[in-house]
């Protein structure tokens, strides 16, 4: 596989084939991956945010503006399966690397995912765009916040995240297919699709039944209760699905006959009280220790958990169970989250330093991490 991408849903793409055994280089331009450069480096001069995208890999720097490169390029693509790349729509073009008009007829099993903003058609096709960018025109932000704070980004990527995630999958039904055909395709994802498929439930709320929820905070559009309250010493999260769950919540903080009440007996009363209920459990749950009540909920089948830190979710006990941190020396990463019972994604090497560009003697060979 070849990964062209930079930044983050289409290296988080080829890290994630990387995991589980394919054979990656991610071809750089001479300045590199400009995550490299995003925070304070660590020893090898890249900085956390390039390593958490680009384990299992190797490099390669090529100038695709060059016409020596490009035949780089083609000799690498006649043994590649894949292609990975994010560049502005028509750049590729410009330099003669068309999937269809110049690569398809030259390689005509490869694959290639194209990952863009906009993608190419439509009112913003070819348009840059951001993670942020896509959360705003796409609606994440208006239910993401409180009345108080007004729209808010999430504080991870998750369009970015959700755009790489839709590249593996498209990768993957292409392979599937090309056993049948033969033939190759392109694959394309943008964050903008991406971030509108993350809208559920409210997009279903309003295309079905012409419902806004707006700003929703912790809370959840359809359920309740289903969401933050602070216990005497930290702040917790609850989740309750259905009526058993709820008479065993308020079974556990000690008035069971607030289950029974009219305005609370099912979803659709909690609902249309949740101010109400809110302050009801608020007024109990907040004389609660945090961990005491949540380990006591948990046991009654009512999912419930104090608000971790990162440090405090990295650092807890059911994550080093989980084997999801991985440690190569100082280096260290979040885990693989999809495991194979019989062929399990591995740590092969750590993201890999940026090579020296070609001299004019000929083509490189990808670098490899130490």
């Amino acid at each position: 596989m070849l990964d062209l991408s930079r930044v983050l849903a289409g290296p988080l793409c080829g890290q994630i084939l990387g995991d589980h055994g394919a054979s990656v280089i991610k071809v750089e331009s001479p300045d590199g991956d400009e995550t490299r450069r995003l925070g304070r480096p660590c020893a090898d001069g890249s900085a956390p945010y390039f390593h958490g995208l680009n384990r299992n890999k190797r490099a390669l720097v090529l100038d695709l503006s060059q016409a020596a490169d490009r035949t780089t390029l083609h000799g690498l693509l006649a043994e590649a399966d894949l292609l990975v790349e994010n560049f502005l729509p028509g750049t590729l073009a410009r330099w003669g690397l068309d999937f269809e008009r110049d690569l398809q007829p030259r390689h005509p099993r490869l694959i290639c995912c194209s990952i863009s903003g906009f993608g190419a058609t439509g009112p913003l096709g070819g348009l840059p765009g951001y993670d942020a960018i896509a959360q705003a025109l796409g609606g994440i932000m208006s239910v993401n916040g409180e009345p108080a704070s007004g729209p808010l980004r999430t504080g991870v990527p998750i369009v970015d995240i959700s755009t790489g995630l839709n590249a593996v999958i498209g990768l993957l039904l292409a392979l599937f297919e090309r056993e049948r055909s033969g033939l190759g395709q392109r694959v394309e994802v943008t964050l903008y699709d991406s971030a509108l498929a993350l809208l559920h439930p409210h997009a279903a709320e309003w295309l079905l039944a012409g419902r806004e929820a707006g700003l929703t905070g912790s809370r959840h559009p359809s359920i309740a209760p289903y969401e933050r309250f602070d216990a005497l010493d930290a702040p917790i999260f609850i989740g309750v699905l259905n009526d058993r769950q709820f008479g065993r919540l308020c079974s556990v903080l000690g008035e069971p006959s607030l289950a029974l009440e009219a305005r609370f007996a099912s979803n659709v009363s909690r609902l249309a009280n949740r101010d109400d209920l809110h302050g009801s459990l608020q007024r109990l749950i907040g004389a609660c220790q945090a961990q005491s009540l949540c380990d006591r909920l948990m046991r009654e089948g009512v999912p419930a958990a104090p608000i971790l830190s990162v440090a405090q979710a990295l650092g807890h006990p059911h994550t080093r169970a989980r084997s999801m941190i991985l440690e190569d020396g100082d280096w260290r990463a979040v885990g693989i989250p999809v495991r194979l019972g019989r062929t399990p994604g591995a740590l092969r090497n750590p993201a890999p330093p940026l090579p020296r560009p070609a001299g004019a003697g000929g083509a490189p060979d990808p670098a490899r991490p130490k």
